[in-house]
């Protein structure tokens, strides 16, 4: 069959499977962001997230033996979020991200390229393909770019041109060569919205971001946040859009392409209290579905907490005593202890100098400390 041919049967059928959008790159080995890859791991702009590998992060041939093309899929999610329940008094909110909406996208991207590599293998017997979704060796981003799929923007993110950065990217090696398609010429221009806009300055200006200051990074993190960034965090219990919102590009942007991908409201924006006492078989049972519960319950559970104490919620004090006095976890009883100094009160107070001389794990000493300074500095 015709390479020509061919491609064009593949682009058919990933619009009939529910893919958004498709583009072909060369495998060749990507040179330039090996090179921007050096300088975030001198920089320590890295998360730990990544694959530390930079060999394998840039040279396609490295995971697939005889790889002439990458194939690069983007599928579409929601912006907002129909019937969104309200936040208020006694019944606080948090909020994951869009990209933690509807069903986990890594399955939704690995369903619909393991049915493109079928579709390939039934037209090419000796076609050999690996597929990956964020969580592989290479840069889906960087891909993206180089098939077309959208340019790279100021806020790292691929901007499509008909979904914006509301895009999920996956991508597939094969050794059956089509022909590449042309990179998107259009950038963000004097536009720096996204990198005024980001609360902790991790967008560093040219589309470099500092993963270790990132909300998105730091809301997945385990132990104890950063005093620096509590205060950042807002109600966000999974992730950070800020960086996408303000964006022009993604401006009246929200497109419903599938329903898998539709989010539950009270699953993206749960009462924070009742979260606090989740036992982990229901935290599993409400959130297991979703992309933000891949940490598990303790950095969700330690991000309401914050968000308690953003809201100042005086109807939380007597579940954070009880966590504060009663939870195995350090990170729980201290982060408890220091929301209590932040949202203030004679009985906050009181269990703080309570719970001082009983409190065994230094970390979570030292934010039985810092409550009571916050409380004592208010009085």
């Amino acid at each position: 069959m015709a390479n020509a041919q061919l491609k064009e049967e593949i682009v058919a059928y990933s619009k009939s499977i529910g893919i958004d959008k498709i583009g072909f790159a060369a495998a060749d080995p990507f040179k330039s962001l090996k090179e921007r890859l050096k300088q975030q791991q001198q920089l320590g702009y890295q998360s730990g997230f990544e694959e530390p590998d930079l060999e394998k992060r840039t040279e396609p041939e490295l995971l697939l033996s005889g790889a002439t093309t990458i194939v690069s899929i983007a599928i579409a999610y929601p912006s907002k979020l129909k019937d969104s329940p309200r936040s208020k008094r006694g019944e606080r909110r948090g909020l994951f991200c869009r990209a933690s909406w509807g069903v986990d996208y890594h399955h939704v991207l690995r369903e619909k390229l393991s049915l493109l590599e079928s579709f390939i293998k039934a037209k090419v017997p000796s076609a050999e393909t690996s597929s990956m979704v964020d969580t592989g060796e290479l840069s889906d981003r960087a891909v993206a770019e180089r098939a077309g799929i959208g340019f790279s923007g100021k806020n790292t993110m691929t901007i499509t041109e008909e979904y914006g950065s509301w895009v999920y990217l996956g991508e597939m090696i094969t050794n059956v060569f089509l022909e590449p398609d042309e990179p998107v010429e259009e950038g963000c221009g004097d536009c720096n919205i996204c990198v005024d806009a980001c609360p902790t300055g991790a967008l560093i200006e040219g589309g470099q971001l500092n993963a270790s200051k990132c909300i998105a990074f730091l809301t997945q993190t385990k132990g104890f946040l950063p005093d620096q960034y509590r205060s950042k965090l807002g109600n966000r219990l999974y992730g950070c859009d800020t960086c996408q919102l303000v964006c022009p590009k993604n401006k009246g942007i929200d497109f419903h392409n599938h329903p898998e991908l539709e989010p539950d409201p009270e699953v993206v924006k749960p009462k924070l209290i009742p979260l606090l006492t989740m036992s982990n078989r229901d935290f599993k049972e409400k959130f297991g579905k979703a992309a933000g519960s891949w940490r598990g319950k303790k950095p969700i559970q330690r991000n309401a907490i914050l968000a308690l104490a953003h809201y100042k919620d005086e109807t939380a004090v007597d579940t954070l005593i009880e966590l504060m006095q009663n939870d195995p976890r350090p990170v729980i009883r201290g982060t408890s202890a220091w929301a209590l100094g932040k949202i203030g009160g004679s009985k906050a107070y009181d269990a703080l100098i309570n719970e001082q001389m009983k409190e065994n794990d230094q970390e979570a000493a030292n934010e039985i400390e810092k409550g009571l300074s916050m409380l004592q500095n208010k009085s």
